[in-house]
């Protein structure tokens, strides 16, 4: 290992070391396979990685995509749907089949998962904000694994978060956490979209969102069921940075993703607060 390697190495080791509380979002396209199904082995495996980190005495919040399109594997639809009716049905039918997977996976390594769905006027309201922090701080005192998703099923567009990597960050203001990790289908943040451009590089650190790469996640594309992109990625860690906490993109589909970051692996892209590049 050469001697920036042996830095970087030590920078993140330091960095994640503090952390003690962590928002995890595992995304659509994490927690399915491209036939739209749940990946239940892969599941399994994050569940694990989660679980270690509990036995480490870290308080670890999930936010949960997946409720849509485990729907539509329910109910045989192949295109994710336009119409705001359709997939409301579809996130009504698969939440429940994602809470059964999550309640599974925990319960086997002895943890319990309580389900929370939020919409955004949650927030706005002064009250309903505060019930929302008692909850979540009541669950996490008992070592309860919170599983936070959108409340699609009954919220319309006004109060809609729009993806949960916006109500993500929201969470990690919520709780007053120390880093929000994002996990997704790609390894991080690049310098171009990795989807077209076939000679790209990942960013392996990130200090502060300038409007540079702002440009760069607008040229990429949105995900294959999700609704977020990069743009919400970084409009996310823009928003825990501004809070002085740390933020993690990193690839979900990777074998022992959360247990490399947490060793201080040089893997992904890790966000920091400060001054712009």
């Amino acid at each position: 290992m050469g001697i920036k390697q042996d830095m970087e190495l030590r920078k993140r080791q330091k960095v994640v070391k503090k952390i003690k509380k962590v928002v995890i979002k595992i995304g659509t396209n994490v927690l399915t396979s491209p036939g739209h199904y749940l990946d239940t082995s892969l599941m399994e495996h994050l569940g694990q990685q989660i679980c270690q980190l509990m036995d480490e005495g870290k308080k670890v919040v999930i936010v949960t995509s997946g409720a849509i399109g485990a729907g539509m594997q329910i109910l045989g639809w192949k295109k994710r749907p336009k119409k705001m009716e359709k997939l409301q049905a579809a996130a009504s039918v698969g939440q429940s089949r994602l809470m059964r997977f999550y309640e599974r996976i925990f319960r086997e390594e002895g943890y319990n998962v309580g389900q929370v769905l939020l919409t955004r006027d949650i927030f706005e309201s002064k009250q309903r904000r505060k019930n929302a922090l008692s909850t979540l701080e009541t669950l996490l005192t008992h070592k309860i694994i919170p599983v936070i998703n959108e409340n699609d099923a009954v919220a319309f567009e006004e109060i809609r978060f729009g993806d949960n990597d916006i109500l993500s960050a929201m969470v990690v203001e919520l709780i007053d956490a120390d880093a929000l990790i994002l996990l997704t289908d790609v390894d991080g943040l690049y310098d171009a979209d990795p989807k077209n451009n076939g000679k790209v590089k990942l960013i392996s650190e990130v200090t502060g969102i300038s409007e540079k790469l702002l440009s760069i996640a607008k040229s990429g594309s949105p995900s294959r069921l999700g609704s977020g992109g990069m743009v919400s990625k970084l409009t996310a860690m823009k928003k825990v940075l501004s809070m002085g906490c740390v933020g993690f993109i990193a690839n979900g589909r990777r074998p022992w993703v959360i247990r490399d970051i947490f060793s201080g692996k040089k893997i992904g892209t890790i966000f920091l607060p400060g001054e712009k590049l």
